[in-house]
């Protein structure tokens, strides 16, 4: 990877996590809100610490041990810092299963927000899709089905690591419900600072695993995700304590993140099936989409 390109994905791993995890900051800013100026400044301190250094580290790793079962838990790490040859294309050949499920994960994410969250009605279509809730289903499982179709003929573990983005799509979303209804139960009186912070650590987990798999279109290497998603999750934690009311205002801004993961899913998927799509697609793309709502924000 040139100069170029490093830089071009690190800035583009920051921006999709900064934007992709809007909501965990709004609700970051909310039950803060509600804490005391110690306890803020603990989690500002030890938050960003566990966020950056444990989560986003420590899931990138663990997908690769999935990927490939056969280095081992401490061949994964090793792995993730070498630049052995034959360790990059034990690697390189089992991205395809790391990235069809993957995309298939970032789809269902996508068609999940477009036909069944609330949001704010960027552009017309989305209003129609909001009224068609009950299709959501539908097409999820018509995607995973001609995915599962097109892997078979050309590979089959590339079926299975897409029956796998599927389940983890609904783990996960699964485990955001339970932990947003949560939420208005820290908000009332007499939870302590130290459940708040647990909660908030618990939630960022959840919330960051969208923004991990979502890095694999960007670069396959695994520190670089690292310092991409870690600096895009630092910032965030500063901007949810100082201007989180001022990102507010910026209404489309989560439009912006879910084109973006409907982009990067697609791109994903084309390369697990052989499209073989440059690297620097995916950084310039969610430039461009993030680009157009934040303007479109600004308009409104």
């Amino acid at each position: 990877m040139n100069i170029l390109n490093f830089v071009l994905t690190i800035l583009g791993l920051s921006l999709f996590e900064i934007i992709n995890s809007v909501d965990n900051a709004v609700i970051n800013a909310e039950v803060l809100s509600t804490m005391s100026r110690r306890g803020r400044k603990w989690f500002l301190f030890w938050g960003i610490l566990f966020a950056v250094f444990i989560i986003r580290g420590l899931l990138p790793w663990i997908i690769v041990w999935v990927t490939v079962p056969g280095l081992g838990p401490i061949g994964a790490i090793t792995a993730t810092f070498s630049n052995d040859p034959a360790v990059s294309t034990a690697i390189s050949q089992s991205a395809p299963i790391l990235l069809s499920g993957a995309g298939i994960f970032l789809l269902f994410l996508f068609f999940h927000w477009l036909f069944v969250e609330n949001k704010n009605f960027g552009l017309r279509h989305e209003a129609f899709f909001s009224r068609q809730s009950i299709w959501f289903y539908f097409v999820v499982s018509s995607v995973l089905a001609y995915i599962v179709w097109l892997s078979l003929k050309i590979n089959p573990h590339l079926a299975f690591g897409a029956a796998i983005g599927a389940s983890a799509f609904f783990l996960v979303e699964g485990f955001k419900e339970s932990a947003e209804k949560q939420e208005k139960k820290l908000l009332k009186p007499g939870r302590s600072d130290l459940s708040k912070i647990f909660y908030l650590e618990v939630i960022d987990a959840a919330f960051s695993v969208d923004g991990v798999l979502g890095a694999f279109a960007f670069t396959l290497s695994v520190p670089t995700i690292i310092l991409g998603n870690g600096l895009g999750a630092f910032v965030l934690r500063q901007l949810t304590v100082g201007n989180i009311e001022r990102i507010k205002k910026y209404r489309f801004l989560k439009n912006g993140a879910m084109y973006s993961v409907f982009f990067l899913g697609l791109i994903m998927l084309l390369d697990a099936l052989g499209a073989g799509i440059p690297s620097w697609i995916s950084p310039i793309i969610t430039f461009l989409v993030v680009g157009y709502f934040f303007l479109r924000s600004r308009r409104n």
